[in-house]
């Protein structure tokens, strides 16, 4: 596990002579007074300490519903370093054979890869009708369809209830209609920023109980800054703040903040939404927005689809890809872009995050001077045939 871990205290201090309290947790935060009340978690000891600027870093914690069973040890939310460490050396002594995933989504699909490659029977509950409900539908089944051909046993439109249990471990999952037997669950329902603490202190939230700040990672209070999962972002395409939980966007914000809180200038521009993931050989990303976030916009849009390949199709190693490119009616101004495919399919979201952050129209995209040679793209890329399809929409 040492090897995961980017800096340690040690590093922190001979490089950056930061000072690092671990087994320290901040317990009161006093705005009036530029105080902060600390625990030492081995002690239970408490000081008040000073500050002059002070960042809110504390991150998201997955979302755990109080359901009938749910602190089962065999039951697992995988969120950081420890709580992997303790599922690994869960299935290295239970040996499970059978394990129920209750969501869909990112987290989900990719524990679905990890179980899936130890041997596990693997069964999937998700409360949408589809996986990734960040796609649309259209594009979210082809993940649903990859799934199932691995073996994975979906359940959609099902909703978990609680948990059986025997002996401190869970032995089935409950669901509405359902009672299916487990020898291990993990929970990929998502997070919610860890932002009770500057809730308490009086410090304005914003979406989805996020920080409120604005470009410079500023609070509403003075000297209080925020930075990463606890603090919420602007979204450059719906032009509405946006909570958006990644491990990209945290190390920007961090950046902004600690410039600023160095004396010098720099601002966060926003996020586009992109994303990225994969289930085995099938890849999936998107960008921007989705067809149901752009109708809560109120906005009229037009869309693109195409079945190609990631190479031209005679060359070795070519693999299908599904590309829908959505753009606003009228104006083409782009508004997302979704991907599905095989191997080499995925990373090709970062053309369109790109043209995405520079607020390019379909012409725009239709004109790119990107680069081809069978070994890695076809003349047209997929992306430009389906902005090419959605222009021909209007």
């Amino acid at each position: 596990m040492d090897a995961l871990i980017a800096r340690t205290p040690q590093a922190f201090l001979a490089k950056q002579n930061i000072r690092v309290h671990t087994g320290h947790e901040v317990t009161r935060v006093d705005p009036q007074k530029q105080r902060v009340l600390v625990r030492d978690l081995h002690s239970l000891a408490e000081r008040w300490e000073g500050y002059d600027q002070l960042l809110f870093a504390t991150g998201a914690r997955p979302v755990r519903p109080p359901l009938e069973g749910i602190d089962c040890r065999n039951i697992f939310d995988v969120h950081n370093l420890v709580s992997g460490s303790r599922l690994r050396k869960t299935l290295d002594e239970l040996r499970p054979r059978s394990a129920v995933i209750v969501g869909g989504g990112y987290i989900g699909l990719e524990m679905a890869e990890a179980l899936h490659l130890r041997g596990l029977k693997i069964t999937m509950i998700q409360r949408n009708a589809q996986v990734m409900p960040s796609l649309d539908p259209d594009m979210g089944e082809r993940i649903g369809q990859s799934l199932r051909e691995k073996g994975v046993d979906l359940r959609l439109g099902e909703t978990v209830q609680g948990f059986a249990q025997r002996d401190g471990l869970a032995v089935a999952v409950l669901t509405e209609s359902q009672v299916i037997p487990a020898d291990l669950v993990i929970l990929g329902l998502g997070v919610a920023p860890n932002s009770e603490l500057a809730k308490d202190a009086g410090i304005p939230l914003g979406v989805k109980e996020s920080i409120r700040v604005n470009e410079l990672q500023q609070t509403e209070t003075p000297r209080i800054w925020a930075a990463g999962d606890c603090a919420q972002s602007y979204h450059l395409v719906s032009r509405r703040p946006a909570y958006v939980a990644l491990g990209t966007v945290a190390n920007r914000q961090g950046r902004v903040a600690g410039i600023n809180l160095g004396g010098q200038y720099a601002t966060f521009p926003g996020v586009v939404g992109t994303a990225i993931s994969k289930f085995m050989d099938t890849e999936c990303a998107r960008t921007g927005l989705s067809e149901r976030e752009i109708r809560s916009l109120g906005l009229q849009y037009v869309t693109g689809r195409i079945e190609g390949y990631t190479l031209p199709r005679y060359y070795p190693g070519s693999a299908p890809i599904s590309v829908k490119v959505l753009a606003e009616k009228g104006s083409a101004r782009l508004l997302g872009v979704q991907i599905v495919g095989g191997p080499g399919s995925a990373k090709r979201i970062d053309t369109a995050a790109t043209a995405l952050h520079a607020g390019f129209s379909l012409e725009d995209l239709l004109y790119l001077d990107l680069s081809y040679a069978p070994p890695f793209a076809g003349v047209w890329d997929p992306i430009v045939i389906a902005a090419r399809m959605a222009l021909k929409e209007g």
